[in-house]
């Protein structure tokens, strides 16, 4: 169950990473417009007036209890746009600040660390910003760190939510106006929603990718089955259908005419070998003796050149391996010289495969 736990707000750890980095994504790639308003000394805010619209134009707005209002040409100018409200001095304690260089990059930890020192409220209780660094003499740097208390600037910022505004952010400057705008301030109106609206999405469209994937696989799993007994079948009906054939095939190479037949293949006729003899053997040639058992035969004659035979039997398609078995002699009562040979028999026909 622990670990159940821990793999559900790990999974909710990420979602919430992935849906505020495409918060982010469409942030920078829509950004809306900026307008600025300045406070004036009776409480309310004037804006610069945008492309287009004259400073006459353009109410101020007001701030009553706890909300903005003002005429819809200023209304339509706030409505979705990132508003800078740029507040008086007289409402922050400022306070400089001189640190070591290499303190410019933990700057933000330094400075909240010191707002008990340094300002009369606490870090809840205050909003705080500071200036850019600028060097000073001896490897320093110095700030001007700006407080107001957090009760009095908040609802201010809040108060332009009714206008539909992106954003809110709060900054002001010293009257000498040597270290420029400091911000102190930022309130996100819709970036609350935007994030729920992104992570809710999100999860529907995982929830959706995850019940097709179940799908896929209650398909594959149903069709692929089905796929496999097909083939299964079919593989056995092929492996049947080649028994039986091999089985017809076998039954007649056994049977009595199949064996006929390849002796009758394997075997040479003693008239073949004879008209085989006749058309190889030389006018000066004679054959005296011939047998023949099963694929050998032998013959001894007289002959005028009987190294010259064992070519041209060679040479014959129904004779093969011919050699002497016995020495040539020569009497002289012979005309020539008799001769002792041996030879293989070809069959006439080649075997059935």
């Amino acid at each position: 169950m622990k670990m159940v736990r821990q793999l559900f707000d790990g999974f909710s750890r990420w979602l919430d990473a992935v849906a505020a980095g495409l918060v982010a994504l469409g942030r920078r790639f829509s950004a809306a417009r900026v307008v600025r308003l300045a406070e004036q000394p009776n409480g309310n805010f004037t804006l610069e007036a945008p492309a287009g619209k004259s400073p006459a134009a353009l109410a101020p707005v007001k701030i009553s209890a706890g909300a903005a209002s003002c005429p819809t040409a200023t209304a339509a100018a706030l409505k979705g746009s990132q508003v800078e409200l740029v507040m008086r001095s007289d409402r922050f304690f400022f306070r400089p600040l001189e640190l070591p260089r290499r303190a410019a990059e933990f700057l933000d930890g330094i400075v909240r660390e010191q707002i008990d020192r340094i300002t009369p409220w606490t870090a809840s209780e205050a909003v705080v910003g500071w200036s850019k660094p600028d060097e000073t003499a001896g490897d320093k740097i110095s700030v001007t760190v700006a407080a107001a208390p957090r009760a009095q600037i908040v609802p201010l910022a809040q108060a332009f939510n009714s206008l539909g505004v992106k954003s809110v952010s709060v900054s002001t400057t010293q009257k000498n106006g040597d270290t420029g705008a400091i911000k102190v301030f930022e309130h996100s109106v819709t970036g609350a929603l935007e994030f729920r609206q992104v992570r809710r999405r999100l999860l529907a469209g995982l929830v959706i990718a995850a019940m097709l994937a179940l799908l896929a696989v209650a398909a594959d799993v149903v069709i692929g089955g089905e796929l496999q007994a097909r083939q299964n079948d079919v593989a056995r009906r092929i492996a049947e259908r080649r028994g039986i054939i091999r089985a017809g095939n076998d039954a007649a190479a056994n049977s009595a005419l199949a064996k006929l037949a390849r002796r009758k293949n394997q075997t040479s006729a003693d008239v073949v070998v004879l008209e085989a003899l006749s058309n190889v053997l030389p006018d000066n040639t004679y054959v005296t003796e011939l047998r023949i058992e099963g694929d050998r035969m032998q013959i001894v004659g007289i002959t005028s050149d009987a190294p010259s035979l064992i070519r041209l039997i060679e040479r014959s398609p129904h004779f093969s391996r011919a050699t002497f078995f016995a020495p040539t002699t020569r009497s002289p009562s012979d005309p020539g010289d008799r001769y002792h040979i041996e030879a293989r028999i070809k069959p006439v026909f080649s075997p059935p495969s």
